[in-house]
């Protein structure tokens, strides 16, 4: 699937663009970057155990991702009075799997949320499962392993 430097400059750039729809609220934007069929994950723990049958901090199909925008974006997500302003930055893109219908791809992320003059900052590692859909990269899975995903979280209610 991928087999040039221009190819990964395409994984790279839907990369980007997520983190840049968040940072901007774009958020119906950002749901169109999903499949239909998508999961976005965030495991609990290390161990990346399987989370049909564990507990996660997320693990929304795109009926729940759609909700959780539809909550932001209707003020009825109260966690978020006011809103956080978040800035994303992403790094290491790399390659892991290629397979026949869809790419594997991790990268480092920082993130800082704002957020009633509080600032907090998150890091971690993403995997995005991207698949072809016509002409465009989609994201099949997303998944979001917090460097401290095993210790006390606060509000986790704006989108990672």
């Amino acid at each position: 699937m991928i087999q040039t430097k221009n190819e990964l400059k395409q994984i790279e750039a839907i990369l980007f663009k997520e983190a840049r729809y968040i940072n901007e609220n774009r958020l119906d934007e950002w749901l169109e970057l999903f499949t239909n069929n998508c999961v976005y994950w965030v495991p609990c723990n290390e161990n990346d155990i399987d989370p049909e049958t564990h507990v996660s901090i997320i693990y929304d199909d795109r009926k729940r991702l759609e909700e959780r925008v539809w909550r932001l974006q209707t003020g009825l997500a109260y966690g978020q009075q006011p809103q956080s302003k978040t800035r994303h930055l992403i790094t290491n893109v790399e390659i892991v799997e290629e397979l026949k219908d869809k790419v594997v791809v991790s990268s480092n992320f920082l993130l800082v949320e704002l957020r009633r003059g509080v600032q907090t900052i998150f890091s971690g590692r993403n995997e995005h499962h991207l698949c072809l859909e016509g002409n465009n990269l989609k994201i099949h899975l997303k998944k979001i392993e917090l460097l401290n995903n095993n210790e006390p979280l606060g509000n986790l209610s704006f989108i990672l």
